[in-house]
């Protein structure tokens, strides 16, 4: 008997809300939302590394702390499920869940780079 190996590939799409953006701009005006967004990008960039470090640290409530803070960035910026798997990451924290948070942890990390490049491409459209 030939046993196979399914390999997936998980592909998830950022889930960007552009109205959030466009928001952020009109009231910042152009070049102080895009200082806004600019910084942001970095700080969500920054967080999705420290998260990783923290787990491999075992540092949870660090980690919780990261995370929530990530969450509340991506909001801000209309990164919706960005903002929303790192609840889930949050909440197998505080269940105690290693299975679901290494599993959450990854999504957060796909998802989050995903997030990045499309806010890099809707800047390059509107530039």
């Amino acid at each position: 008997m030939v046993e196979q190996v399914a390999v997936l590939s998980p592909n998830e799409k950022a889930g960007l809300d552009p109205e959030r953006l466009e928001g952020l701009y009109e009231r910042l005006g152009a070049q102080e939302g895009e200082d806004v967004l600019c910084r942001a990008m970095e700080e969500l960039a920054y967080r999705l590394g420290q998260a990783d470090r923290l787990y491999e640290k075992a540092d949870f409530a660090g980690m919780r702390q990261c995370t929530r803070a990530l969450g509340a960035i991506a909001e801000q910026i209309g990164m919706s499920a960005l903002a929303r798997i790192s609840g889930d990451v949050v909440q197998c924290i505080d269940d105690s869940d290693p299975v679901g948070l290494a599993a959450t942890l990854a999504r957060m990390a796909r998802v989050g780079e995903r997030s990045l490049y499309a806010v890099w491409d809707l800047q390059d459209l509107t530039v």
